[in-house]
């Protein structure tokens, strides 16, 4: 709150916490589950609840696609991700402007920026944002009124086919450039 109050012209908020986890579900305890909520969903909540008056031209809240489809190991930040989708609905239900931007993986800095999980990554279908894309798409997306959105490059046919091999996924199955890649013919 002190903070808060240094800055009396105020007009937008980023918050772009993180803490990684990388460990299975099986494997992971509260205290884990409950380090990685605080950092996320803790200081979101916070952040809304004191500036839920303030006249702030954005609230955005900086998620990840864990959030949105999952992501093995990281079973407590792909809830903390999600969680942010809800401080960013609820405020906007409130009549206050949020975006939760669920992003993909970044290139030259971020969770995702060392060049072994770069490529892991890219081989599954999500190839590495350049800031300056990213920024510009998160605009784009803050203009458009979105409260709830994903910025990801994504290769459908090496995403889809990885993230479905288990078994069809309602999530991806709606999607025009999935559906058009299942209804393609074997070897085009």
């Amino acid at each position: 709150q002190r903070l808060l109050a240094a800055v009396p012209q105020l007009t937008a908020v980023v918050h772009a916490a993180g803490a990684p986890q990388f460990q299975p579900i099986v494997e992971t305890g509260l205290a884990d589950l409950a380090e990685v909520l605080a950092a996320k969903a803790g200081g979101a909540t916070h952040l809304d609840e004191l500036l839920l008056d303030a006249p702030l031209d954005a609230f955005v809240l900086f998620s990840s696609v864990a959030g949105v489809w999952g992501s093995g190991g990281q079973a407590g930040y792909a809830a903390a991700n999600a969680a942010l989708d809800v401080v960013a609905t609820r405020r906007a239900a409130r009549g206050r402007g949020a975006t939760s931007v669920a992003w993909g993986p970044w290139s030259e800095a971020g969770m995702a920026a060392d060049a072994t999980v770069t490529e892991h990554l890219r081989r599954r279908g999500l190839a590495a944002l350049t800031p300056g894309v990213a920024v510009e798409a998160m605009q784009n997306l803050i203009d458009s009124g979105t409260t709830c959105g994903v910025i990801a490059d994504i290769d459908w046919g090496r995403f889809a086919a990885a993230f479905t091999a288990s078994g069809a996924r309602p999530l991806l199955g709606d999607l025009d450039q999935v559906r058009r890649l299942a209804e393609r013919p074997s070897g085009e």
